[in-house]
């Protein structure tokens, strides 16, 4: 997300959560190991779900017809300053706490929850999650219902983050 391109990003100038595809790619093989369900979901129109806390202005344009050339305050986070992404992996990562999730000590963008027979495991990649657990569809039913986040492409993880995922002939992935 940072500078909107796949170049290796310098820490300071990231604000989101991102997950490494080789954290993604250990959640996978830990999920398989322990017989978890792979899933993965997007959220769709992640800057739509806060409200900035910077006081943002803009100037209307020619397509604000009457208002042209009016001062405009922005409530909602905008999609591109780094405070709107900051703002998104907050209330994420609220949300994921309020769930009784609490952050990995190995990398801060893979997310558990002890389930007491098994440990469940959220990978964020900015508004991507890759979900390991016996039951992926309560979490994401909790993420549609109660956080009334909108989610598409939800399903068992064929291919997440550039990665196929998939399964030889044997069912061996």
């Amino acid at each position: 997300m940072a500078g909107g391109c796949l170049a290796e990003t310098p820490i300071d100038s990231a604000c989101s959560s991102v997950a490494s595809l080789r954290g993604a790619r250990l959640l996978a093989f830990t999920g398989e190991l322990n017989d978890l369900k792979i899933w993965s979901t997007d959220i769709g129109n992640v800057h739509l779900e806060m409200h900035a806390k910077e006081k943002v202005c803009i100037i209307a344009g020619p397509e604000f017809g009457g208002r042209e050339g009016h001062v405009l305050i922005v409530s909602k986070a905008l999609c591109g300053p780094q405070s709107s992404r900051l703002r998104w992996s907050e209330r994420l990562a609220d949300v994921l706490r309020e769930m009784g999730c609490f952050t990995s000590k190995c990398e801060k963008d893979i997310w558990m929850r002890d389930m007491g027979d098994h440990c469940e495991h959220i990978a964020v990649h900015v508004d991507d999650l890759m979900i390991a657990s016996k039951d992926p569809e309560a979490i994401v039913k909790t993420l549609m219902e109660k956080c009334q986040f909108k989610l598409k492409g939800t399903s068992p993880a064929e291919f997440h983050l550039g990665c196929d995922f998939f399964c030889d002939e044997e069912g061996v992935p």
